[in-house]
């Protein structure tokens, strides 16, 4: 009984009170929920691929991991310490939602802050949406989180969405190979099939055209069967729409075919160097992606303060971390926007944290290439919407062209 009276003190005197298991807000903030987060910490759960068929994008949760501790090391969120708790779901949406439920209802984290993977994100969105809990800054390009925001507003996305970037393909092609045959490699879920129906959609209206598909499951050993069949197209471009270990799998058998040397266009979401370099960089030469960060390995940013920020806090906290790996970078760009909008909050609450997510106006980050920010406001819940192309040279990603505004319209307008 004493610890019980102790609990309930501590909490009035905090402007909480005990509701359910949560710590619902009182005075200004009156009715909302606190729970996860005190005067000095905040608690915050991730649910990445660290084993299964999608483990590489364990690097994500290595460079957001890196961050928060690079951020508790200077002081925190105003005083409040970052506990990120890391959960593994072997890209298994069942298991995510399991993981989820444990992280929200027995660990009684503030919010979910990046669940990887579309099948994934969808599954525990359902599961966020009915707890209102912030699912913030997925990783994942469905244009779903944007889209239903309306309905589903406890879920937002980060990245530019895969329709986003298959209009950045289909506008580069139009302009520049505008007869182009493509034959299309992509994976079999969700994640494929919006970025290849987005690439369908807009080169509507050009000349570019579609001459073959083949898709593989993400349980399939590999894919050289899918580029054979592909091969046989004479295409004279390779959409490859697969994540990283098919992505290997797909630029190896391409390069080991001498009789079809097409345009490799390679998915953001597998354009890390680590992909290519078991490959043989001699042989990925040329292949275009599109991004949005900056290459840390780049000599135009060797005196960048924010990427040397980024080296130095990442050889600290994650010295197994490759640093030139864009799902690292990735993971410490979304802690850094996560961060600001946890500042942005007007309650420390999770409904205060969900507006502000909601709420963002031109936000800057270290990592982000010049002329990209976050906005959000109402009607648009695409934090970033604009990329740029790039094309692997020697040993790493040279940007060329223009940023792009992916909010505009098909390839042929």
């Amino acid at each position: 009984m004493r610890r019980v009276l102790l609990v309930l003190t501590l909490l009035l005197l905090t402007g909480c009170r005990a509701d359910g298991g949560g710590a619902v807000l009182t005075g200004e903030c009156a009715g909302q929920d606190g729970t996860g987060i005190d005067a000095d910490h905040v608690k915050v759960g991730g649910i990445y691929p660290l084993s299964g068929p999608a483990s590489a994008y364990a690097a994500v949760a290595q460079g957001a991991s890196a961050y928060f501790a690079h951020l508790n090391r200077h002081g925190g969120v105003d005083g409040r310490r970052v506990e990120f708790l890391v959960r593994d779901d072997a890209y298994e949406p069942a298991r995510a939602v399991e993981e989820a439920r444990r992280l929200v209802l027995h660990e009684r984290v503030f919010a979910l802050f990046q669940t990887l993977g579309t099948p994934s994100t969808a599954a525990v969105r359902e599961f966020a949406h009915r707890w209102k809990v912030p699912q913030v800054f997925v990783a994942t390009g469905a244009a779903a989180w944007g889209a239903e925001a309306e309905r589903r507003p406890w879920t937002i996305g980060f990245q530019p969405s895969y329709v986003a970037e298959a209009r950045v393909y289909a506008r580069y092609l139009a302009e520049e190979l505008p007869h182009a045959r493509v034959a299309v490699l992509y994976q079999n879920d969700d994640f494929g099939h919006e970025l290849l129906d987005g690439f369908r959609r807009a080169i509507a209206g050009t000349s570019v055209r579609i001459v073959a598909e083949r898709g593989y499951e993400v349980t399939d050993p590999g894919v050289q069967g899918q580029l054979a069949n592909l091969a046989a197209s004479k295409a004279d471009v390779l959409l490859d729409v697969s994540t990283p270990k098919f992505a290997a799998q797909a630029l190896a058998a391409d390069a080991a075919m001498t009789g079809w040397n097409p345009l490799h266009i390679l998915n953001g979401v597998a354009a890390s160097p680590a992909v290519l370099q078991p490959v043989g960089y001699d042989k990925v030469q040329g292949v275009i992606t599109a991004g949005f960060q900056k290459d840390p390995a780049a000599p135009e940013w060797a005196d960048d303060p924010a990427v040397r920020t980024y080296l130095t806090a990442l050889e600290r906290y994650a010295p197994e971390a490759d640093p030139g790996s864009q799902q690292v970078v990735f993971g410490w760009s979304a802690a850094e926007a996560f961060v600001k909008t946890l500042r942005r909050m007007r309650c420390p609450s999770r409904e205060a944290l969900r507006a502000a997510a909601h709420r963002l106006d031109d936000v800057r980050l270290g990592m982000l290439l010049p002329g990209i920010t976050l906005s959000t406001g109402p009607g648009d819940a695409f934090p970033i919407e604009a990329e740029q192309l790039s094309r692997f040279e020697g040993e790493r990603w040279v940007p060329f062209g223009r940023v792009i505004d992916t909010r505009a319209g098909p390839a042929g307008q």
